[in-house]
């Protein structure tokens, strides 16, 4: 069984720079991919994804604001966020493709989500 869990959110300032953690635990032989998703009222959008090969991808909205990196010996991966604003607020969600067993097929998987929150 694989658990993402996130942390870091909360009610942040305009301007504010919150950084959102995620770990991830359980049964993992390789990780594929680590990434970020958000949601507000309306569909799941991608924030940004950082591949085994450290290449990265980003949601036109975010970038030049958010940073995502991963911290590979502990299965964590963070999203730097700098300048938010109030249409940044959102679920943000953890997302993985990894394989759990040797020559197992990959599979994705979803934490259950921190609440960012940008007001004043």
């Amino acid at each position: 069984q694989v658990q993402l869990v996130e942390s870091g959110g909360g009610l942040v300032q305009p301007g504010g720079s919150p950084r959102l953690s995620c770990a991830a635990s359980g049964s993992i032989f390789s990780i594929n991919v680590l990434g970020w998703y958000r949601q507000a009222p309306g569909e799941r959008e991608l924030v940004a994804l950082i591949g085994s090969g450290g290449n990265t991808n980003y949601a036109d909205s975010v970038k030049g604001r958010f940073t995502i990196s991963t911290d590979n010996a502990n299965n964590m991966v963070y999203l730097q966020m700098n300048s938010l604003n109030p249409e940044d607020t959102a679920v943000y969600y953890c997302y993985a493709v990894l394989e759990d067993t040797k020559g197992g097929p990959s599979r994705s998987y979803w934490g259950q989500g921190t609440q960012v929150t940008v007001s004043s």
